[in-house]
């Protein structure tokens, strides 16, 4: 086990390059397994997370080749096996190889996934989805068996607005008979990376990025090669880290729209933003004043990025309030900020903030964002060393971290716990 060890005070000056998204990845991997050939997906990024996840396509009898960031999958001999435990137990995203093996086999038997804890977040919506198609479900000794003779179109309306039920329905409907729509859909750019894998494959699928999806079941589906869009909360957790530095950076390789909600968050704040075609540049200021932040479904400002925010909510002037009604309990970095200094409360599903100084401390991260949120922290702190523990939680999203920031000058090194 690592810690990370982090001499904060430098304010955070250059170029960093985006990585591909972590929360296509996770799902454009599994969906793979619906082809009858080679799928070459680019600009993967090296996680944890994905590393898990060819591992889980390995085992299931998928060939497995990569060559720096492009994969490349033959899933032609992939056999629909029990993975009750294993690989599909380290990441909650595991979950998607129930609608990828649905849509191709017409069963699966998958142990209940792991991942961050910071809220239980129930798959019945999946399930929903799942049993409209004409699948049996059971719950069985800690894993989900699934089974349909033959998976049929339905109309299926979301009671959530679920990023992993709107992509888990889609896959196994890819395959169905007849036509599906999905109500109430997710409108992540993800699900869209998604659809986009999914129509290049032979798919046919319309409105993704909307509402209303719709999906005409095709027999067969074929490999294709696949960019995987850059990874927003990425970005924005560098967008992020230069404000909260008093930094000037520049964020490369990103998709300006898919940040639109945190950009005027910036902007309001004081923060200065340049947008060009591909990239973002964020100039810090001497002072930011206080804002009221909700995180929110796309296209609002983003949860994955409500930890990170209220790091940087901390070095405003007067009180800010931060709301996540996504998740009702994603606050467990508070503590942790806390320890630093940081005047936090938390009432219900809001933290309010007091601007001040940080201190260094010892911290440990929660979960992923929780551990980004803590890194953003210990950057603003001008004495002492701040170590943060946990930093295998932090691999499962941001891949060559300490690289990335030495290159904007920040002081960080690696060191074993």
């Amino acid at each position: 086990m690592e810690k990370l060890m982090i001499s904060g005070g430098r304010p955070l000056r250059g170029t960093v390059q985006i990585s591909g998204a972590k929360n296509s990845a996770i799902a454009l991997l599994p969906a793979a397994i619906l082809a009858e050939s080679e799928v070459i997906l680019d600009n993967l990024p090296e996680l944890s997370d994905v590393a898990v996840y060819t591992e889980i396509l390995e085992d299931l009898g998928a060939s497995v080749t990569w060559s720096g960031n492009q994969i490349k999958i033959d899933p032609s001999l992939i056999k629909s096996i029990p993975m009750p435990n294993g690989p599909v137990k380290k990441l909650r995203a595991s979950y998607y190889m129930m609608g990828a093996l649905l849509g191709r086999f017409g069963e699966a038997i998958i142990g209940l996934p792991g991942g961050c804890n910071f809220e239980p977040r129930p798959i019945d919506q999946h399930i929903k989805g799942f049993e409209a198609l004409g699948a049996t479900v059971t719950n069985e000794h800690g894993s989900i068996h699934l089974h349909a003779k033959e998976l049929r179109g339905a109309k299926i309306y979301l009671d959530v607005s679920s990023v992993g039920a709107t992509i888990n329905i889609m896959l196994a409907a890819a395959r169905a008979k007849g036509s599906t729509i999905i109500e109430n859909a997710a409108k992540e750019p993800e699900i869209i990376d998604v659809a986009t894998l999914l129509v290049s494959m032979g798919a046919v699928i319309k409105g993704a990025g909307t509402e209303t999806i719709r999906i005409e079941g095709v027999r067969e589906m074929h490999g294709c090669r696949h960019s995987i869009i850059p990874d927003r909360i990425q970005a924005g957790t560098y967008m992020i880290a230069a404000a909260a530095t008093r930094g000037d950076v520049l964020i490369d390789n990103v998709i300006p729209k898919h940040l639109e909600a945190l950009t005027a968050k910036l902007i309001e704040m004081g923060v200065g933003v340049e947008e060009l075609d591909e990239s973002i540049r964020v100039i810090g200021a001497a002072s930011y004043g206080h804002a009221d932040v909700k995180a929110l479904v796309y296209p609002g400002f983003p949860t994955d990025l409500q930890s990170p925010m209220t790091s940087l909510l901390t070095q405003t002037e007067g009180v800010s309030v931060l709301s996540d009604f996504v998740y009702s309990n994603r606050f467990k970095h508070v503590p942790e900020l806390v320890r630093m200094g940081a005047k936090i409360r938390v009432e219900g599903r809001s933290a309010i903030i007091e601007g001040g100084k940080l201190n260094a401390a010892k911290v440990r991260a929660a979960d992923l964002r929780a551990g980004a949120a803590l890194v953003i922290a210990g950057l603003t702190v001008d004495e002492g060393i701040t170590e943060v523990s946990g930093v295998e939680l932090i691999d499962r999203g941001y891949d060559h971290l300490v690289t990335n920031l030495r290159d904007l000058g920040a002081d960080v090194w690696r060191q074993a716990e």
